[in-house]
């Protein structure tokens, strides 16, 4: 419930500090005073959008602070822990700074967060119903609404949304793929062809490199034998002087002389390893020279299947070392394809089994609206019946209509229906409803609804508009009765309403050096009756209305 509210520069408030109790709660005051001022603050704080044009006049920002016992609401709990905003106590704190350049910023607990977080959990704290609410009444979509708020089958809605998102997910990736798949109906034929093309030729990883390598060693075989042996013979085979004899002597030179300078004896010994290596050399040559391949048939192989990548490259656009990388890329493409044709008949079965199953979904909830409505149209008619329309009759119209689209909120079609007199038909709401007749209705299924959804705080703010006499009186009776298990908070101008108040306040405003100042003060015996007796009599409080006062606000209280 609501335990304060601390409101600063705001509107024409320059420093207000309101606590509240449980029970219904009264507002009255002068006309122009600002009645509404605090819930109009509220709302921001509760993240309603901010205007700079709010700001009191020659202020640099506007503050509204709201405290909130939250011990038996989970949701709101489960809000806090969630976006990390608990704390230690069981209060929750809501905080809105709007500047003069209309920037504002908000706080959970003292921690900075959107507007639109501080919107999300207000709505765990408080309903607002404002003086216009009866004609959202009009809307079939808000009727709807109502049902759904009076059976609290929230697991049902949630089931129809979940099956619908679902069902729209599929209907995107099946339009997507559908339409993917008439712009590549020709690419496939084409990448069809090129595949087996490439499929037929079969050439390896890296095997354009290794062919290219042997096409270069098989064309220049004799070379390589010619000049693998004259190098031989030079190195080792010749008569007379070859290298490996001359670094035989210079080593054994080297050697002898290191005899005399040891220093010497290095080189020596790199002239000896020299020698090995020549001798390894040597065997090598006369190795690989006596394998080296001479086969014409496998050079003309060679050459054809080189000439071969090469054509493929070029009717491909490709560089012949990128052609096998371009053939797998080829087939992962037409591979693709093929998937998306295969997932286009699964997506259609996906989505003619998720459509069966949002159908289920959206007749199971239809089935608890339908019963709702029953229910609910039995309190409302009994309710009417209270607020002085004794011969109207009330009943809700629920139409399943499965051959709607999907959508969100399942297929029901909905029409309140009213009959004002005896005789009459029952008609839509719009075509057969007074404003006041209107307002009664609405007044009454907002208390209906708003004592099943167990808000913890209600605010009315003037919902009264357009009632008077005994059914003024049949309003605060339901708005007291009402406040037993809910904090109710009425601001009103019909003494009825207001003496059914738990507690009351007055809003009253005066003229200070040419600026204007808004006070809210609770209101206690005395002052009470002679509120009381204003809203009676006028401005004018005599011994009379005082009489009336006290009357009724024992007959209201009883």
């Amino acid at each position: 419930m609501l335990i304060s509210l601390e409101i600063n520069n705001f509107a024409i408030v320059n420093d207000l500090c309101i606590d509240w109790r449980d029970g219904m709660t009264a507002i009255t005051g002068e006309t122009g005073a600002g009645k509404s001022i605090a819930i109009d603050a509220l709302s921001l704080c509760l993240g309603e959008r901010a205007d700079a044009g709010a700001i009191r006049p020659n202020t640099e920002r506007a503050q509204i602070v709201a405290r909130f016992n939250i011990q038996s609401l989970p949701k709101a709990h489960k809000f806090l822990k969630e976006h990390m905003l608990n704390n230690e106590e069981q209060d929750c704190i809501l905080r809105r700074v709007i500047s003069k350049n209309g920037r504002s910023k908000s706080y959970i607990n003292g921690v900075s967060v959107t507007a639109s977080q501080l919107k999300e959990l207000g709505e765990y704290l408080i309903a607002i119903h404002g003086q216009h609410a009866h004609q959202l009444l009009l809307k079939n979509e808000h009727q709807l609404h109502l049902i759904d708020a009076y059976a609290s089958h929230t697991h049902l809605q949630n089931n129809v949304k979940d099956q619908y998102q679902h069902y729209q997910q599929l209907q995107r990736e099946y339009a997507t793929l559908l339409k993917e798949q008439q712009t590549k109906a020709a690419q496939q034929q084409l990448l069809e062809y090129q595949v087996a093309e490439l499929d037929e030729f079969a050439l390896d990883q890296d095997e354009y490199k290794q062919i290219e390598e042997e096409q270069y060693r098989l064309s220049h075989s004799q070379t390589i034998i010619n000049t693998c042996q004259q190098e031989l013979i030079a190195l080792y085979e010749q008569d007379g002087t070859t290298v490996l004899s001359q670094l035989q002597h210079s080593a054994q030179q080297f050697v002898n002389l290191s005899g005399f300078d040891s220093n010497l004896g290095n080189i020596a010994q790199i002239l000896e390893e020299a020698v090995v290596q020549v001798e390894e050399a040597s065997r090598e040559i006369r190795d690989y020279a006596a394998h080296v391949d001479q086969d014409p048939l496998r050079l003309q192989e060679v050459e054809e299947r080189l000439s071969k990548t090469m054509d493929l490259s070029r009717k491909h656009h490709v560089r012949p070392e990128e052609l096998y990388e371009h053939h797998q890329s080829l087939k992962q493409q037409l591979d693709n394809i093929s998937s998306d044709n295969a997932r286009i008949d699964i997506l259609e079965q996906e989505i003619a089994h998720t459509l069966t199953a949002y159908q289920h979904a959206a007749s199971a909830l239809s089935e608890s609206r339908s019963k709702a409505a029953k229910k609910l149209q039995k309190l409302i008619s009994a309710s009417m019946d209270e607020l002085a329309m004794k011969h109207c009759q009330f009943a809700i119209e629920l139409l399943p209509k499965p051959e709607l689209k999907p959508n969100n909120e399942g297929f029901d079609a909905i029409e309140f229906l009213v009959s004002t007199n005896p005789g009459q038909p029952l008609q839509a709401l719009a075509k057969v409803a007074s404003g006041g007749e209107l307002s009664r209705i609405s007044l009454a299924i907002q208390v209906i609804i708003a004592d099943k959804v167990t808000t913890p705080t209600l605010i009315f703010d003037e919902v009264d508009v357009g009632i008077s006499g005994p059914t003024a009186s049949q309003v605060g009776k339901l708005l007291r009765k009402l406040g037993k298990s809910t904090q109710v908070i009425c601001v009103t101008h019909l003494p009825q309403v207001a003496c059914s108040g738990h507690q009351q306040f007055f809003v009253s405003k005066k003229v200070v050096k040419g600026e204007t100042f808004t006070s809210m003060q609770p209101l206690k015996d005395e002052h009470r009756i002679d509120e009381i007796a204003r809203l009676i009599g006028g401005e004018s409080i005599s011994e009379t209305t005082r009489a009336s006062a006290k009357e009724l606000l024992a007959i209201q209280a009883a």
